[in-house]
């Protein structure tokens, strides 16, 4: 059984022959942001899940790189067209690709990616490719599902706290659920193991990306990768702001309201007035709290596995990786 850091060390190297494929690959101005995206770095987290998977029922873990890669180059895609609609400058301490580059190009780009994307699943010689194909394919769909209804909740005044939970299942969890599910059907595992992974990655999902939204806010920007406050500034219904604005006072409230609806503001003068409220409300703890729910649930779920050994090991080190992340 691979140790996960082993797992980044194989999937890293051969991104980085990918990224160096790339950059020789014309047209140039197609191919070298993808390349750079690529080359930004992270942990890696999606394709070492895929490979992890794998590596419970088989040691030949070269033979789900194509699926891996398969998820990163979507996953990289997803974040290079967030980018443009968030406008957001940073990425991983880099430049973002539209930054760099144009939106034109960071567009065309991020296409090209969405396509190799299915080339690189396409290359995948195990499992089932028709069903592993279908579960990409409703996977992919639903991340932009997803992001449709995260963009919907900018303007919306009414977001529901389960409206909110819906849409962070669809945009950052299922595709963590994928991930682990599509390295199983890769290595042949039972349908009932492969569902029982998709379930445990979709729970660590859902903590994820609460956890992310706890570090917008509260992270040290520099380990962070990007600006902190960025989701206050552009009115992002997370969890912390929907559940301020469910705790607070009618006066609490009001401010909040206010800071909303202001077209013109200080940014860090925005970022400070918000994040004292949640300070007053005690949000840090509560979204603590709910983010140990769901990883309550994912625990619940490892069980169900019936793992023994490093096996059981290396999953539980997975969730802990996503747990105790500071970036």
């Amino acid at each position: 059984m691979f140790k996960i850091r082993d797992l980044q060390v194989l999937i890293s190297g051969e991104i980085d022959r990918e990224v160096k494929q790339l950059y020789e690959t014309a047209p140039k101005n197609l191919y070298e942001p993808i390349g750079y995206a690529l080359d930004m770095g992270g942990k890696r987290l999606r394709p070492v899940m895929v490979l992890l998977a794998f590596n419970l029922f088989s040691e030949t873990i070269e033979k789900a790189y194509p699926a891996a890669m398969a998820i990163e180059v979507f996953h990289n895609f997803t974040l290079l067209h967030d980018d443009i609609m968030d406008q957001a400058e940073m990425r991983r301490n880099s430049m973002s690709v539209y930054k760099k580059y144009n939106e034109n190009i960071a567009i065309l780009s991020g296409d090209a990616m969405c396509i190799m994307a299915y080339n690189y699943l396409l290359k995948c010689n195990m499992g089932d490719p028709s069903h592993m194909l279908q579960l990409f394919s409703q996977t992919a769909l639903e991340v932009c599902e997803g992001q449709q209804l995260d963009m919907d909740f900018e303007t919306r005044s009414n977001v529901s706290i389960s409206e909110y939970m819906n849409m962070i299942r669809l945009k950052t969890a299922v595709l963590l659920g994928c991930s682990l599910k599509m390295g199983a059907m890769a290595a042949n595992a039972p349908d009932t193991t492969a569902d029982l992974l998709y379930v445990f990655g979709l729970n660590l999902g859902i903590a994820f990306q609460l956890q992310d939204d706890l570090l917008d806010v509260f992270a040290d920007q520099d380990k962070f990768g990007k600006k902190i406050g960025g989701d206050i500034v552009s009115n992002k219904k997370t969890f912390l702001l929907l559940k301020a604005l469910e705790l607070s006072d009618p006066e609490t409230r009001k401010i909040l309201q206010e800071w909303i609806s202001r077209e013109e503001f200080n940014a860090e003068e925005k970022i400070a007035a918000i994040t004292e409220i949640y300070n007053q409300l005690n949000i840090r703890e509560i979204t603590e709290s709910f983010i140990d729910e769901f990883y309550q649930v994912a625990l619940d779920v490892h069980e169900e596995l019936g793992l023994t050994g490093e096996t059981k090991t290396e999953l539980l080190q997975l969730a802990s990786m996503i747990m105790n992340r500071d970036h």
